[in-house]
């Protein structure tokens, strides 16, 4: 096989750019015309600006020092997190030609780090689910199996870096949404500890469950664009700043240091509310993780939290408090919402306030009862989904009571680390086999650390990667 840039990770595509073996303007132009190829049967990136990202290679290369964290490295903004003039339709027809003024932080913070924007990736409409099949554009494919999604909300994302449109990508988790479309996908997805980034803390957020995070294909990938997010800016708007005699996460995920007790646990705080079954495929891969770590000399415990049968209901009140803000309200504007975010809006908007109070107070006593729980060992690990990638189509489109329900059982283990404020990183383990009903397709656990504790899943991850090194692309790009 011919080499390609793509085929370098973003940490060696930065190393190239410093070492002046490739310029800011061939690499992007190398992006540029993958995406040119490959993305109308991907369905990624939802708008490519061509001309501008090339205006602003040239800048950065002329302007901006190289001491910038992300200096030239191509990336594209999740539709969800606007641009200054750039069409940013949210995911829903109701946007579908919005151009705002003005650009959301994550933004202007991947500017700053002087990361060159290409265009922006595919989410589902306003990001309300786990998977990436809006009315508005194309949905984001599987890139293992075209005739799968690529999960959500960041599944435009994922698609992209999966199939090597962009080294890395910009997400955003609120239940799941960067660790779901990374399982499918056969990536790394962090989601970082709430508190840690200055610019998306998720303290200003409703139950303080949505951060930004990285989507990318290796550990030290997502270490590198952690260490941008978290210098973004001055500390007093984060709260978890790290040690600074630990130096920068890169350093953890490239040294993968330390022996730590592990935790598994394979039932989740949806069980009592629905029926969750974990697919033989996910339980392959959380054993083949547990027996790795094991060789590597890692403690392990088998783990339960208990049982929370109000878990369930309390999340969902906040979920449907959350679109209430969607703006929609004359029955023109409503009409273009799509059935799900139709449903969420409207039960929202009815919820009366004591009721969204109680699930709040409900999810903060949650949050501290899973910490207790967690305290006795460094890191947990769970499937990182229940299920193979689903097939497109496969959410019920009409009966939005059912869709909620087929979404729990495909992700159950990844919205309450949302709720406990925790940091958690998606590993692939590798592709389904032969054996499998649907042989070739990813298959990944999930790492949750303590309050804060991102270094040592990125230790954790990068002794995995030595131990188990993989291609970076699927084969057939």
């Amino acid at each position: 096989m011919m080499f390609e840039l793509h085929h370098l990770s973003a940490l060696e595509q930065w190393e190239w750019l410093h070492a002046g073996r490739v310029s800011p303007s061939e690499l992007v132009e190398h992006y540029l015309q993958r995406i040119e190829s490959l993305n109308p049967a991907i369905g990624a990136l939802t708008v490519v600006e061509a001309d501008r990202a090339r205006t602003r290679a040239a800048h950065v290369e002329r302007s901006i020092p190289r001491t910038a964290p992300l200096w030239s490295i191509p990336i594209a903004d999740k539709e969800l997190m606007p641009r200054a003039g750039q069409r940013t339709s949210h995911g829903s027809r109701l946007l579908a030609d919005a151009v705002p003024d003005s650009s959301h932080e994550l933004v202007e913070q991947f500017d700053a780090a002087a990361a060159i924007s290409l265009g922006a990736t595919a989410a589902p409409e306003f990001g309300l689910a786990s998977y990436t099949e809006s009315l508005v554009s194309p949905p984001a494919r599987n890139p293992y199996d075209l005739s799968r999604g690529a999960g959500g909300s960041s599944g435009g994302a994922a698609a992209a870096v999966a199939v090597g449109l962009l080294p890395v990508a910009p997400a955003s988790d609120g239940g799941g949404s960067i660790r779901i479309p990374a399982a499918a996908c056969g990536l790394v997805g962090l989601k970082p500890s709430r508190g840690r980034l200055p610019g998306g803390s998720g303290l200003d957020r409703l139950a303080g469950l949505v951060v930004p995070g990285p989507i990318a294909r290796t550990v030290a990938d997502a270490a590198l664009v952690l260490d941008a997010l978290v210098t973004a800016a001055p500390w007093p708007f984060a709260t978890r700043a790290p040690d600074p005699h630990d130096g920068p996460f890169l350093g953890h995920a490239v040294r993968g240091e330390g022996r730590f007790q592990r935790g598994v646990m394979t039932r989740s705080p949806r069980d009592e509310w629905t029926d969750i079954v974990i697919a033989p495929e996910a339980r392959a891969a959380l054993d083949e993780a547990v027996a790795v770590f094991a060789d590597l000399g890692h403690g392990v415990d088998e783990l339960a939290l208990d049982p929370e049968p109000d878990y369930g209901p309390n999340f969902r009140t906040v979920w449907m408090a959350g679109a209430a803000a969607i703006p929609a309200h004359s029955p023109a504007e409503l009409a273009l919402l799509e059935p799900l975010t139709a449903w969420l809006v409207e039960r929202g908007r009815a919820l009366p306030a004591s009721e969204l109070i109680d699930a709040l107070e409900w999810l903060s006593g949650f949050e501290r009862r899973v910490i207790r729980r967690f305290a006795s060992v460094d890191v947990v690990i769970t499937p990182a989904v229940a299920l193979t990638p689903r097939p497109l189509g496969w959410y019920d489109g009409e009966d939005a009571e059912r869709n909620f329900h087929q979404q729990v059982r495909y992700t159950p283990f990844t919205s309450f680390v949302n709720v406990s404020g925790l940091p958690a990183m998606t590993l692939p383990v590798g592709l389904t086999g032969a054996d499998s009903a649907t042989p070739g397709l990813p298959m990944g656990v999930q790492l949750i650390g303590r309050p804060g504790g991102e270094a040592a899943l990125l230790a954790l991850g990068a002794q995995w990667e030595r131990r188990r090194p993989r291609p970076l692309h699927p084969p057939q790009w």
